[in-house]
């Protein structure tokens, strides 16, 4: 998985930064530039839902720290389904299918002799 898709926020259009959000959070911007943003975040769902759950922080000047939390979090949940589904491989462990390969022949080759001979 790319880095770019382990940052929470990349979803953003590649016009909006997280600096125009954060800006439009602290009430930080001109009217103008404040009524292209929320031209933009009718546009998009993705906005609009951003500026809604960030709203509901109490402190705004924590956002930045709670952001860079979160993507930390993510990126070690993300390590560790990777490592889990690295173990669970098989292709690293060839000898565990040449044991099931050479019991069943072997299995297979005592089936055929008993037969034979009764």
């Amino acid at each position: 998985m790319s880095d770019e898709l382990k940052n929470i926020l990349s979803h953003l259009n590649p016009d909006t930064e997280q600096e125009k959000l954060l800006q439009y959070l602290n009430r930080n911007m001109s009217d103008a530039e404040q009524h292209e943003f929320e031209k933009a975040m009718n546009d998009d769902a993705f906005i609009n839902d951003a500026v809604e759950g960030l709203e509901h922080v109490d402190n705004k000047k924590n956002i930045q720290d709670i952001v860079l939390q979160l993507n930390t979090d993510l990126k070690k949940q993300l390590a560790k389904k990777k490592k889990r589904k690295e173990k669970r491989k098989l292709k690293d462990q060839p000898w565990i299918l040449y044991s099931i390969i050479l019991i069943l022949l072997l299995l297979l080759v005592s089936y055929l002799v008993i037969k034979n001979l009764f």
